[in-house]
């Protein structure tokens, strides 16, 4: 098959911070790339003014819901996770760090480069391209934080947290200030503090005000409300002579609307869940037999809780700010960060029941129940609804200790799809609940004559929360050891990556999504520029300023 006989040369699963940087960087080496993206384009009015708007905020498609937050329950995580064009920033806590260092020591992949040198320049240019800044006020809810951190001996650990915000002056539209001009206008945030809901002002620095607008400058197609159900090599073997990607109408029940588009090369980053479905659907169907046996190990979550305290009516306004505006180490391994869904997320009140910390697997719904017989008047006030977001403050707490999971096929459907589920590493699995979440909700509770709770998978059944799923096709040294090779190549094929959150092999222990542009950055390095293509790299603007910004960071860390 020659070359002018593909549709296109690189077709991108996915459009998050994996997809976004492959979008981009594969147009400006010279390729002709579109972009299939399952949930739908938002503009920024078409955010959720509210969670109770339910359509514009879940995503649920065969209820015919197109929000942006998907929530997926598995026996040992439930999993909050993003969909829409521009993936998990159109509802994460715009919340940018750098992984901590047990990271780049893990076994699974330490050997096959010194990673924190490796990524170093990825990060620079990823955190020039989400404007990565640090944010300007303590909030309320941060102020408790420092008081808990500081009555505890570790507030010297507070520091406001590094996001992707434009700051601006509230309210006040000014054009690009972060691409030299080259960019869209965007305008400073109003500190409403509904960054999960969706940034309706456009100051939250999301993909699509940066990766996915040049991408698009560049000719890129993004092709919206799309599900890839098969990837398959053009001719059989190993990819080699391209691919046909078929991809159906999101949602659909009948008239799926079946497509067919050929590459000479694909990368699959449909977020950690769709990127491991499609993989082992594929594996299974025949389409991808290659694929590595190790297919859905090494699954982390950040080892995290998600707990809230509620204050009492009358008391403090905790959504005002941000999603999430600073953060504290009890210690080197757990990290501590307070987070708002702003004024307008009261329907998120029903997934948090009262707080129990006693109990486990199997013996949990007594203990709640015992709870909730010997605190009736707790057990009432965590079922309030109105005013719930606006009164209350949600811990978010990860570690960095060593932890995992795998996903394995349940059951495989008629149509081909098939159903996860999980199992927890014998050796090191993921806690169900971590002491320091619970000793700092109740120094809340009791600070702010609230109440305690937990979502309501861990306060019933003692199943964790995550916002961050990540690993089940991880980096290894060969198909024994890993999914993708050092550089995100699926072994056994040619011109076939995977850049998202799903190749991580280790536990990040802090918010990912910085880390995933960063390693997607560095991956798509090793893919060559087009045969032809006439100096197509760092042409644009933008381009231009991240390398002044790239070398000016170097040179500062130089004189250090």
């Amino acid at each position: 098959m020659n070359e002018h006989s593909y549709d296109y040369d690189w077709i991108v699963v996915g459009s998050g911070f994996g997809g976004s940087v492959a979008a981009l960087r594969l147009a400006e080496k010279g390729y002709r790339v579109a972009v299939l993206e399952r949930g739908r384009r938002f503009a920024d009015d078409d955010f959720a003014k509210t969670t109770w708007q339910l359509g514009r905020y879940y995503w649920m498609p065969k209820l015919g819901l197109k929000g942006v937050l998907g929530l997926t329950m598995f026996r040992d995580v439930f999993v909050a996770s993003g969909c829409g064009v521009g993936g998990g920033s159109l509802g994460y806590a715009n919340t940018l760090y750098r992984a901590r260092p047990a990271f780049y020591r893990d076994p699974q992949w330490a050997d096959l480069a010194d990673w924190e040198t490796e990524l170093d320049a990825h990060y620079d240019t990823a955190e020039h391209m989400l404007g990565v800044t640090e944010y300007d006020e303590d909030s309320p809810a941060g102020e408790l934080l420092r008081e808990y951190a500081t009555e505890h001996g570790f507030g010297d650990t507070y520091a406001r947290t590094r996001v992707g915000v434009f700051l601006g002056e509230p309210g006040v539209a000014v054009p690009d200030p972060y691409f030299g001009g080259a960019g869209p206008q965007r305008t400073g945030c109003v500190r409403c503090g509904s960054c999960m809901v969706g940034c309706r002002y456009g100051a939250k620095n999301t993909l699509v005000k940066n990766y996915l607008y040049f991408a698009e400058q560049r000719g890129v197609d993004i092709i919206a409300e799309r599900t890839v159900e098969d990837v398959r090599p053009l001719s059989g073997g190993d990819g080699s002579e391209g691919y046909a990607v078929t991809h159906i109408r999101s949602g659909a029940w009948a008239r799926t609307g079946r497509q067919r588009l050929t590459a000479r090369g694909v990368v699959v980053a449909a977020g950690a869940l769709g990127t491991n479905r499609l993989l082992f659907r594929c594996k299974l169907a025949g389409s991808l037999p290659r694929v590595s046996d190790r297919l859905g190990e090494l699954v982390r979550t950040n080892s995290e809780s998600i707990l809230a305290v509620t204050g009492p009516a009358g008391g403090p306004d905790f959504s005002r700010g941000i999603a999430i505006t600073a953060s504290v180490y009890p210690d080197p391994d757990t990290h501590i960060e307070p987070v708002t869904y702003g004024g307008g997320a009261d329907s998120q009140s029903l997934l948090f029941w009262l707080l129990t910390e006693a109990g486990g697997r199997g013996t949990q719904p007594m203990h709640l129940a015992l709870n909730m017989l010997r605190h009736p008047a707790r057990a009432a006030s965590a079922a309030r609804i109105r005013n719930w977001s606006r009164r209350t403050v949600i811990l978010l707490v990860m570690q960095s200790l060593d932890g995992a999971m795998r996903l394995k096929v349940k059951h495989r459907l008629p149509n081909g799809s098939v159903v996860l589920t999980t199992e927890q590493d014998p050796n090191n699995p993921n806690p169900d609940k971590i002491p320091a979440a619970y000793r700092a909700a109740e120094w809340l509770q009791a600070n702010l004559g609230g109440t305690s709770q937990a979502v309501f998978t861990e306060a019933l059944l003692s199943i964790p929360t995550t916002a961050h799923i990540l690993g089940g096709v991880a980096i290894g040294a060969d198909e024994t050891k890993g999914v993708v090779d050092d550089a995100h190549r699926v072994f056994g094929y040619q011109n076939l990556l995977v850049c998202d959150g799903s190749a991580v092999p280790a536990n990040i222990g802090v918010n990912p999504g910085l880390t995933i542009t960063a390693m997607a950055e560095r991956a798509l390095t090793h893919v060559p520029p087009k045969l032809g293509a006439a100096a197509a790299d760092g042409d644009s603007a933008a381009s231009n300023k991240q390398r002044k910004v790239r070398n000016g960071n170097r040179r500062a860390r130089s004189t250090k």
